[in-house]
Order: C-alpha cells, then structure tokens, then sequence
C-alpha cells in the first residue's frame, strides 16, 4: 500500500513526518511523492500562525478531492491543527478519515488500519509525545538532518500558542539524543541540526540535569568530520559554557540562533519577554568576543499590539546596528487562546506589513554588505546537490533552508555531494555567495 506525506510547517514538524515515514516503513507500506498514486495521504499540518493555518486548510481541502479522484482510501490530518481543532476540522473536512494530534505521531500505523476497517476519526489526545529512543526515520533533507532535543515549551510567551499546541517542555535523554545522532551519521549526514522550541534550555527539566553545552560535547564525537549546530534558542539561555563549547569551532559551528522578537521594553513586556536594546546590543558583543567569527540569526516580530511608532524605530535603529547576518521578520498573528490576542492596541495587518518590510529592507542592505565583505576569502563548503552549473552549498555560517547559500561552479558531479571542499569565494549577492572549483 502506497503512501503519501505532505510535511507542512517547521524543522520540528519535519522531524516528526520522517518519524512517521519510519514506523510506516518498517509496518511494509511503500512511498510516493504523487498523491495520485497513493492509497494513503497524510497532510502533516502547522497551526502556529494564521497564515499556517490557512496553508494547512488548503492542503487538506486540496488532497480531499483525490479521495474522489484518485485511489485514496485513507486521509488523515496530521499535527497542530487537528490537536487545535478537534472534532472541528473532521466537521470542516468531511473527507478526512482520522486524526492525529502532537502526541500520537506514533499510532500512525494504527490509525490507518482502524480507518481502512471503517472506524471513525478519534480525537486527539494531550500533547504528550515523546520520543525517548532512538525513533525509525526516513531522512528527507538530504545530506543534512534535523534532531529534536525536545517537545513542547515552558516559557510562556503571551503570543505563542505553542505550549497549548505541544504542551511543556519535555527534554530527551542524552543518550536517546546521542544514538539517533549516530544512526543518522552512519546513514551518511554530514549535518545534525539540533532543534526544538527552545533548544538552549535543554535538559534542564530532566533527572538528574543536562545543558545543551555538556550534549554539543557528547555529539561532536559522533559527528567529528561534520557539523553540528543548533538553532531556535532564547537570549538568557546563552550560557558562558554553551560560548566555550561553541569557540573551539568545528565539528560544532559557530552560530547562533537566538529569536529576540522585539526590542523595545515595553514590546518585550507585553510579550512576556524582557530586555532592551543595549542589554541586547551587549549581549552580542559578549558573544562575539567568546566566538570569534560567530555568526548569529534572530527574527523579530512587527505589528505586535501597542507598537508605536517609536518602538517601531527603536527596533529599526537597532537593526541597523547590531549588523546581525540571518534576520527573519514575521507579523503579529492574533492567536485564539493567547494572552496577546486580548491585548488592547491592536494594529492594522497593513501597518505590520509596512514594518516588516522595512525591516527587510535594512536587513537586505546588511547582508549585502557582509556578502561583498567574503568576496576573495577562502572558505568551507559543504556541496548538497548538483545543479546546472555545478553544486549548491552551504557555509558554516548558513543554517539549511533559513540562511543562504554557495553557488559552487565547476564541472557538476554527483560523487561530490555530501563533501566538504574549500573553495575561493568570487562573488556575491544579499543571500547568497558565487564559489569556483577547480
């Protein structure tokens, strides 16, 4: 029996879709990427913001008409909708054969053979999933593989409807971390992403405690000939030990991934957040002092309820100023159940997309300034795939699907990809960078 997944969303969604594409797989079902083909379809949903949920919505109601065209059988909704919506989503989608919430990625196989017996869509349960050892997968990104530390979130910003989604954080063991990590290294990844809602805070809810510096350690000799970074931290979870570990380079790059959102205090306080900019403006200072050649990403949030004009221009100021090389820019998205969405002040969707453009704007001009800067330098790059005119890869200092990325030219060959080669950066452009191999 053929099935076919549709990964919507995040990293972290990712990682579950290829936990269920493993538990299928060993059940014996088989793969398609054609949903006409497929007698199972599995739309593996994002509810985080508004504009995931509609694409979510979409997905469904688009693979619902091959319940009527094709040879599906079986569609189930995966993930955060239907952990949000319930019984809703089956009343939206009459189509849909079942559901599946954030914690039962690993009834997959059950499900699909309750609802090829006739039994009706059950509703998702508490978000309670998690995977302890080592979980089947089926990597799909390639040379590069994203490993959860954890589920859930405990922090409690007032516009994030994650922890009501995924519930509290939920750390894995080291050891469970640590023996996917290596299957994956022996699959042949060369890059482990580590990922999570927060992924600095790891191990602290564990017994007895763990830190994701002591875990970076741990994987650097599973992975000694690769790379290995992490992303989706939070500024007070940078910890001196976390900076040591991170200074002594490869296999462990030296990036940063920390989501300040906002900068204005009385932003960040109505977001159940602290700082401002020059604690934040010293805090990178710090950090790239500890890390020479760090390189940072953070996203901010425009629109959020109450942003005035000068909060707007404190934001853009310290855009222009901390010089951060990947920047992502989001609008507020009004989320039912929030303590944000009963915020008085809220803004226009068109003011929050005037903002974020803005903002994309100087960022735009940053990243092209900081692209010309490594024109004539040297540096490593791991090839991903070919292309027509050589490889596409990616620097230390790029994230894989968030950040940019090496146009290589050379003569294309396939034997390459998945290698490490140093090469002269030639050229470049605000998101990415023009390399030859000789």
């Amino acid at each position: 029996m053929k099935v076919c997944l549709v990964s919507l969303g995040c990293a972290r969604n990712r990682v579950d879709s290829e936990v269920m594409l493993g538990l299928l797989g060993q059940a014996g079902f088989e793969f398609t990427a054609f949903p006409g083909e497929a007698e199972v379809i599995i739309v593996n949903t994002c509810a985080f913001i508004g504009p995931a949920r509609a694409e979510s919505a979409e997905t469904i109601e688009e693979h619902v008409r091959w319940k009527e065209e094709g040879r599906c059988r079986v569609l189930l909704a995966a993930g955060c909708l239907p952990q949000r919506e319930g019984a809703g989503l089956t009343r939206q989608f009459p189509g849909l054969d079942g559901l599946l919430g954030t914690g039962q990625y690993g009834q997959v196989v059950e499900t699909i053979r309750a609802a090829l017996e006739g039994a009706a869509p059950s509703l998702p349960g508490p978000p309670g999933y998690l995977f302890q050892a080592a979980p089947p997968r089926l990597v799909t990104t390639g040379v590069a593989a994203y490993v959860k530390l954890a589920e859930g979130c405990s922090r409690g910003c007032t516009f994030c409807a994650i922890p009501r989604l995924r519930g509290p954080m939920r750390s894995r063991r080291p050891e469970a971390v640590v023996a996917e990590a290596r299957t994956l290294v022996e699959l042949g990844v060369r890059e482990l992403v580590l990922v999570g809602q927060e992924t600095t805070a790891y191990g602290a809810d564990l017994q007895p405690a763990a830190s994701l510096a002591e875990l970076l350690e741990e994987l650097g000799d599973v992975n000694p000939d690769g790379w290995i970074r992490a992303l989706y931290g939070h500024p007070d979870g940078i910890t001196e030990a976390l900076l040591a570990v991170l200074a002594g380079g490869p296999p462990l790059c030296r990036y940063l991934d920390v989501p300040f959102q906002h900068v204005s205090p009385s932003v960040l306080r109505r977001m159940g957040r602290r700082g401002d900019p020059h604690d934040f403006l010293t805090r990178l200072a710090g950090w790239r002092r500890a890390v020479p050649g760090l390189t940072l990403r953070t996203t901010f949030i425009t629109g959020f309820p109450g942003e005035t004009d000068e909060d707007f221009a404190l934001l853009r100021e310290f855009v222009r100023e901390a010089a951060i090389d990947h920047v992502g820019v989001f609008t507020y998205s009004r989320e039912p159940g929030t303590p944000a969405a009963d915020l008085p002040g809220q803004l226009p969707a068109a003011i929050a997309e005037e903002r974020r453009g803005v903002l994309l704007g100087e960022q735009r001009a940053i990243a092209r300034r900081l692209g010309a800067g490594r024109v004539g330098s040297s540096e490593v790059v791991l090839l991903e795939r070919t292309t027509r005119y050589g490889w596409r890869g990616r620097t230390e200092r790029d994230a894989p699907e968030v950040d940019g990325v090496v146009r290589v030219r050379g003569e294309s060959d396939g034997a390459l990809v998945g290698r490490f080669v140093t090469v002269p950066i030639t050229g470049s452009g605000p998101y990415y960078l023009e390399a030859r191999l000789r």
